[in-house]
């Protein structure tokens, strides 16, 4: 699942039961999602050789709440004027 959110683009996967990668390709983007969702296990982890370098190894619950803070944070009518007025993603 591709996800293009004013806190940063995301691609959320099911590796195994109960085991999903949040990953993006800015860290600074996990960082923001980090910051607004209390996620008190989130890690962020870094690979070289991943198409996605930076990820989060996250339970259901966790991409459950994820998914919940960004519908109750949808604020804008307009994902691209919303993203240029915003800081570290304007297009």
């Amino acid at each position: 699942m591709w996800l293009m959110t004013k806190y940063g683009f995301y691609s959320i996967v099911q590796k195994r039961p109960d085991e999903y990668h949040i990953r993006a390709r800015e860290r600074k983007d996990l960082e923001n999602l980090v910051a607004g969702i209390p996620l008190p296990e989130a890690q962020i982890q870094e690979s070289d050789i991943t198409d996605y370098a930076f990820r989060i190894i996250a339970a259901k619950s966790d991409v459950d709440a994820v998914l919940h803070f960004l519908g109750d944070h949808l604020d804008y009518s307009n994902f691209k004027a919303r993203i240029d007025r915003t800081p570290g993603q304007a297009l």
